[in-house]
């Protein structure tokens, strides 16, 4: 038996799963805001109470929202602030006198949908991330690629390619450069889009709606937005060459993505334009894939 726990800005969630990635049982718990021991306290109990279900000792695997530095072994990089410089891992060590993995909440979710999501079975997949910000894990194998920096698969914080002369330099991303793949391609980049050339205001999913509904403002915003994470993306399949690409986050439940962005990343992918292989897909576990990527950290004995 496994468990993976989800540790948000906002909740914290736990899973068991047995070895043939059956939900066992769940629990979901507010995250404590802005404290670092109470939110490892929190994680323990959660651990406790899902191995009281489990009757046995489990592995336990950890999707955060930062990564762990190879330079000093505390965390980075996470918008869940409390937990920066501090040793999560050891901690939680001493605390459960076992190993934890603790991956980037990205990685894990691609892992999820590699070891039994949408992806199951595909050799490499990249896993994306479109919502309030941008990014991505990459997992081969069914293991994620952490990289010498921590930083494998962070696409969003890379320049929007080939940018036409309304797009440079770009909107100032919060990373402090401006033109980054997340200030075009967020969630919220997405609706200020709208905004702007609409003077309305909708959510990125109802802008959605609207362009299927026949609304031509809604449809132009949304095309233009296609043909940039088709940019995009083409740039990750000319690196990687993956043979799958999962979406994840809220913006991935926009039907179109999966009709218009492999037929719009074909110029910028090198080969063939009729014959891109790598498929772009919905996922199969939607918010569930980090906390079930989590508990795939330990793969199967």
């Amino acid at each position: 038996m496994r468990i993976g726990i989800d540790l948000g800005g906002t909740k914290i969630e736990g899973i068991l799963l047995d070895n043939q990635g059956n939900e066992r049982a769940r629990q979901r718990v507010p995250t404590p805001a802005g404290s670092y021991p109470r939110t490892v306290e929190t994680i323990i109990r959660i651990v406790r109470d899902l191995e009281a279900q489990a009757g046995e000792p489990c592995t336990v695997g950890i999707a955060t929202p930062g990564a762990i530095s190879p330079a000093t072994g505390l965390i980075k990089n996470a918008n869940s602030t409390c937990l920066i410089g501090h040793a999560l891992d050891r901690d939680l060590y001493e605390a459960l006198d076992r190993e934890v993995r603790i991956v980037n909440d990205a990685n894990c979710f691609a892992v999820s949908e590699a070891t039994d999501g949408a992806a199951a079975g595909a050799h490499v997949v990249f896993g994306v991330i479109l919502g309030t910000g941008v990014g991505g894990g990459i997992v081969v194998d069914g293991v994620p690629l952490v990289g010498a920096n921590a930083i494998a698969g962070e696409w969003g914080h890379n320049p929007l390619p080939a940018p036409r002369d309304g797009e440079r330099p770009g909107p100032l991303c919060y990373c402090g450069r401006p033109g980054c793949v997340e200030a075009f391609l967020s969630g919220p980049a997405f609706e200020r889009q709208f905004s702007s050339a609409t003077g309305r205001t909708l959510r990125a999913t109802d802008i959605a709606e609207a362009a299927a509904a026949g609304d031509a403002d809604a449809a132009q915003c949304l095309e233009r937005y296609c043909e940039r994470l088709a940019r995009a993306l083409a740039g990750i399949i000319n690196i990687l060459d993956p043979d799958a690409i999962v979406l994840g986050g809220g913006l991935s439940r926009i039907g179109a993505l999966y009709e218009r962005v492999p037929i719009l990343w074909r110029p910028w992918v090198l080969t063939e334009p009729e014959s891109v292989q790598t498929r772009l897909l919905p996922p199969r576990f939607g918010d569930s894939s980090g906390v079930r990527g989590a508990a795939w950290l330990w793969p199967p004995d």
